[in-house]
């Protein structure tokens, strides 16, 4: 029998990537969503791109003695030196979440700025992490004194009350304090790496869906799905973007399974109609 040696499709990569959240391989997810766009990419471009912009990091913090000298030293190199930040005339450009473009255009958003940023600060033994704050994502360093909230996207450090301001930005009417009625620490945990993968996810998949452009919103739903395989209503939204492309028998398998997996949502009835409608076609 003839030897098999079919290259991987991106999806079985990316799979293989994140199926355990063991020495969870973050940089490398990341930098395999670019796959279903660009094919052909050499994945290993990325970590091997981070690891000479770590050395030569390595070389101007190897004389920092406190972990704040090493952190400054690193903001310096990573927005100053380098010129991450921040694609502020286009924003909702797809590129903004491929690793190796940012790393060709030192632009992108919090999320993916994120990535690099702490791939960065862990190569030098700070203690780092991102925080999924609600609208825009953050990264946390944790230091002897205290921790420093910082945004990826322009560099500044965030004190309590900026962030405060931040949650009343996106609470119209009302002041965020009052509002949640819980301590600002709730929305400064840790977020792990698998959710960082799913939140530029799903900002790729919003990207998609206002464009309308189903076929680049169905890669991002199936990756979705093999990341976070009880996300139901994935399924439901999957489902919807296959009737969109006429794949009615798989449309009808993903609206049952969110039928069935998540029975008591709102829009139960308007899902049972579509899949009603769907059923119809395929006998039709």
């Amino acid at each position: 029998m003839p030897l098999s040696l079919r290259a991987p499709t991106p999806l079985e990569y990316f799979a293989s990537l994140v199926a355990s959240d063991d020495q969870f391989p973050l940089l490398e997810a990341a930098a395999s969503l670019a796959m279903d766009e660009y094919p052909e990419l050499d994945v290993q471009r990325v970590p091997g791109e981070m690891d000479l912009l770590l050395a030569r990091l390595k070389r101007r913090v190897a004389h920092a003695v406190e972990p704040a000298q090493m952190l400054q030293t690193l903001n310096r190199y990573f927005f100053g030196d380098l010129g991450f930040g921040g694609n502020l005339n286009h924003y909702h450009d797809p590129e903004n979440s491929y690793l190796h473009a940012v790393l060709q255009t030192r632009r992108g958003i919090p999320v993916s700025l994120a990535v690099l940023w702490l791939e960065l600060a862990g190569g030098i033994g700070l203690s780092v992490h991102g925080v999924g704050f609600p609208g825009h994502f953050l990264v946390r360093a944790d230091l002897p004194d205290g921790s420093i909230l910082l945004d990826p996207f322009t560099g500044v450090s965030l004190s309590r009350d900026d962030l405060w301001e931040r949650l009343d930005s996106i609470r119209p009417g009302g002041d965020a304090r009052q509002a949640t009625g819980a301590l600002l620490d709730g929305y400064l945990r840790p977020v792990a790496p698998r959710s960082v993968i799913a939140r530029m996810l799903f900002n790729l998949k919003e990207i998609h869906r206002s464009l309308e452009d189903w076929p680049r919103m169905l890669a991002v739903l199936d990756r979705l799905l093999v990341l976070m395989p009880e996300a139901w209503s994935e399924f439901r939204d999957r489902g919807l973007v296959h009737a969109e492309l006429g794949a009615l028998a798989q449309a009808v398998q993903d609206l049952e399974t969110y039928l069935t997996r998540a029975p008591a949502q709102p829009d139960r009835a308007a899902i049972e109609d579509r899949l009603a409608d769907l059923r119809g076609h395929l006998r039709g």
